[in-house]
């Protein structure tokens, strides 16, 4: 396999992947603390770097039907959260393209650190 090249987001506060350190985003992109993922507290993003996506799947959540990917880490593939796609209720399409990143995943191990 190839050299895997990672991005970074800048700024001074940053976000990465408790399993390998890489860079994922900053403060100045977090959304909301808010949120609940599967597996506890979750930040919604605007922008995230050094990801890859799943393929697009339909989910029920709590708050609706969306159609969500799951996104891991670029550099280690830790799942680390998803990406909103669409969202079928109207209250709830603020989301779409923005990023939500949970802050800890046990099966993997891995929790969103901030430096």
């Amino acid at each position: 396999m190839g050299k895997i090249f990672l991005d970074h987001p800048g700024g001074t506060r940053l976000f990465s992947c408790a399993n390998c350190d890489t860079v994922l985003t900053n403060r100045a992109e977090l959304i909301s603390m808010r949120f609940t993922g599967a597996t506890g507290r979750a930040y919604l993003f605007n922008k995230v770097v050094n990801l890859t996506y799943s393929e697009v799947q339909d989910r029920v959540m709590l708050t609706g039907r969306h159609m969500v990917r799951d996104v891991s880490c670029k550099n280690c593939n830790a799942r680390l959260g998803w990406i909103y796609e669409f969202a079928t209720e109207e209250s709830q399409r603020y989301k779409v393209d923005f990023t939500r990143l949970e802050r800890n995943v046990p099966s993997h191990l891995v929790s969103l650190v901030l430096q």
